[in-house]
């Protein structure tokens, strides 16, 4: 149940988001076929939408009555997936000030801290610990084996390989990729950050992580896309990391997106491989400044 309701607050928000004043709705088979969620997941949310004078629905008329506002939406925290969540709250135990190499994690303790069964966190931490980051012990226990120098040379290195495949893989797609679409909304994501910066530089690393998972999902190969969803999650926290110089750092990244845009819209491959490489490489810098003992070593290198 819980499940489904994480379903129907996602797709809720979603259908809700894209809603345009005096707009006809279409009928329940085909919001479900366009949401990819069931007919009565889909006939909820036009329940709801109808009791909170969003849309007037009188049997096969459904017309928008307003735009929604935030208040209408679900907070995230009700629509992130268990996956999401177990995520958000392994990495904030590993990056908390006391978190350091031989840090015990305990299954039970962490499912209950969440609130779900210690299948689902097993079998995250199982996952997880492909990448040499956490260890099995006996009796339901992990151990923190620390993020190290050679552990982040490695994962950039891979990154690399992975994402100038991608890349280039994009500036191939069809004009009529929804990719292109996507990327268009990301791109005025960044300008709309950059008008406000000040106050939404701390918001940069989400965005960093949607646009580079956009561009790896252009090489449709399974292997690339099941690798770096680890890869993700340790490049989207890591910003979180050290905070030194954050505005700045993040300042850098965002005028590198919107070259590496640029490069990806023009279809040249040559610019495209320029910027990816660029940006890549001030990423795998940003990534060894986030390790505080190894500061002195990559400003001598």
């Amino acid at each position: 149940m819980a499940r489904q309701n994480t379903v129907f607050k996602e797709a809720y928000n979603r259908y809700a988001a894209a809603l345009r004043q005096d707009a006809a709705l279409p009928s329940e088979p085909e919001i479900a076929a366009q949401l990819g969620i069931s007919r009565s997941t889909a006939r909820a949310i036009l329940a709801r939408l109808n009791d909170e004078g969003i849309i007037q629905w009188n049997k096969r008329q459904k017309i928008v009555l307003r735009v929604p506002t935030e208040k209408d939406l679900f907070p995230s925290e009700e629509t992130d997936s268990l996956h999401d969540i177990i995520e958000r709250s392994f990495m904030q135990r590993i990056l908390s000030d006391d978190a350091a190499p031989g840090m015990q994690i305990n299954e039970l303790e962490l499912a209950r801290e969440i609130g779900t069964g210690t299948t689902s966190v097993r079998e995250f931490l199982i996952r997880f610990s492909r990448f040499g980051l956490i260890e099995k012990r006996p009796n339901s226990h992990w151990i923190l084996k620390g993020f190290t120098r050679e552990f982040a040379l490695e994962l950039a290195d891979v990154r690399e390989m992975f994402e100038l495949h991608s890349a280039a893989e994009f500036g191939r797609l069809p004009i009529e990729s929804e990719a292109w679409t996507a990327l268009a909304d990301i791109k005025a994501e960044h300008h709309a950050m950059l008008n406000d910066f000040s106050a939404r530089f701390k918001e940069f690393s989400a965005l960093d992580e949607r646009f580079h998972l956009l561009i790896h999902a252009a090489a449709k190969n399974r292997f690339i896309a099941d690798f770096y969803d680890a890869i993700a999650i340790i490049f989207h926290y890591h910003y979180q990391w050290n905070k030194a110089f954050a505005r700045q750092r993040n300042e850098r990244a965002i005028h590198e997106h919107l070259d590496y845009i640029a490069a990806l819209e023009s279809r040249d491959q040559a610019a495209i491989d320029f910027s990816c490489r660029l940006h890549l490489r001030s990423a795998r810098q940003t990534l060894l400044q986030s390790l505080p003992q190894n500061l002195a070593e990559v400003a001598a290198s």
